[in-house]
């Protein structure tokens, strides 16, 4: 930590003048999640404010891991950040940035997520903050339209491909790294069923997805407002895919009466989008076994991979919404419904992956 201090002083100063300082008393490193960025809380002397969050950027920030031919010009955090906040969306806020040093600089919101605050709530307490989330989706959604020139997340979709290339990360990852190979005729029944999800919900509306929008990626402020952080991978993608995110949250337990309230809340206040319920549930629920499918299939990855155990505990979870969704459109994905519980041990709820030595 020692050696990074100096490197956030010319992006400190931006922000606050050339007086500040780093308080070294009240410099730590914060909890990370999946990111590949660092972020510090750092305390201030000589600054309007007592602390700031600094990210701190990887090495090369603009590579992504996932399948994507693309690769921007500009840090995809700050150009969200940019438009979502001129929009009127409530969005932690940039106060400077070094980027040849790899420094943002930002708002410090405290700790108190949506998650934090779902823990120490009864039900119908949880129940109004699950409908203040679903409004602000909507909303959210709302202020992204129509598109703008210069904002990112109009300038890439959640494609077949990309929908595709989750599916697989979840047989390769979730299934083949924990229990070996397929057989080739299992392959090959996942495979065609993997195509015909990932055609139907590329032919699905679209409108831009934060992409992750879940109680982790919610801030709580001390009035109770709620802020999105977060926001750097928006794109457009198929419309229910933020609600999933919400609603088929790997950290939180919802049951399926609050789930259909809140996704018929979300169509009613949408409006003017002119959604048909009956038709947007069918489609969340698609888009809810394409996401958590993915999902299981992540948290065995960052293990792996990133050497990261501390969300395989969320593993069983993912495919228990995995299940359920099965249930939801068994009509339409008969092949799934029939192929994962022969292939996924324990289901619908597997026992937690042991992690990696």
């Amino acid at each position: 930590m020692t050696a990074a201090r100096p490197d956030w002083l010319p992006a400190l100063r931006r922000a606050f003048g050339e007086s500040v300082r780093v308080d070294e008393t009240r410099a730590t490193r914060m909890t990370g999640d999946a990111s590949t960025r660092t972020y510090w809380r750092v305390g201030l002397a000589g600054a309007p404010v007592e602390t700031v969050v600094v990210m701190q950027l990887p090495d090369d920030y603009l590579k992504s891991d996932e399948a994507s031919s693309s690769r921007p010009t500009e840090l995809p955090f700050l150009n969200v950040q940019r438009h979502l906040a001129a929009r009127g969306v409530p969005v932690v806020a940039v106060l400077a940035h070094d980027l040849e040093r790899r420094v943002v600089v930002l708002e410090d919101l405290g700790d108190e997520t949506f998650f934090a605050r779902l823990e120490r709530l009864d039900a119908p307490a949880r129940r109004t903050l699950y409908e203040r989330a679903v409004d602000l989706l909507a909303e959210l959604h709302r202020r992204t339209e129509p598109a703008a020139e210069g904002f990112l997340a109009h300038t890439r979709s959640f494609d077949r491909a990309l929908l595709r290339w989750e599916l697989d990360h979840f047989r390769e990852w979730g299934l083949e790294a924990l229990h070996g190979p397929l057989e080739t005729a299992a392959r090959a029944e996942m495979d065609a069923a993997f195509d015909a999800l990932a055609d139907r919900l590329a032919a699905a509306p679209t409108q831009v997805a934060h992409r992750d929008y879940q109680s982790r990626n919610l801030m709580v402020r001390a009035d109770g407002s709620l802020v999105v952080i977060d926001f750097q991978d928006a794109l457009v993608g198929p419309m229910p895919y933020d609600l999933v995110a919400l609603l088929c949250d790997s950290y939180v337990e919802l049951d399926l009466d609050l789930q259909r309230h809140l996704i018929a809340r979300y169509v009613a206040v949408r409006q003017p989008a002119a959604l048909d319920l009956a038709a947007f549930e069918e489609l969340f629920w698609l888009q809810a076994l394409q996401r958590k499918l993915k999902d299981a299939g992540r948290f065995v990855y960052i293990d792996r991979v990133r050497r990261n155990p501390s969300f395989l505990q969320w593993f069983p979870r993912s495919i228990g919404y995995v299940a359920r969704a099965l249930e939801q459109v068994a009509h339409t994905e008969p092949a799934l419904h029939a192929l994962l519980p022969r292939l996924v041990p324990g289901w619908p709820r597997p026992a937690v992956p042991d992690p990696t030595s």
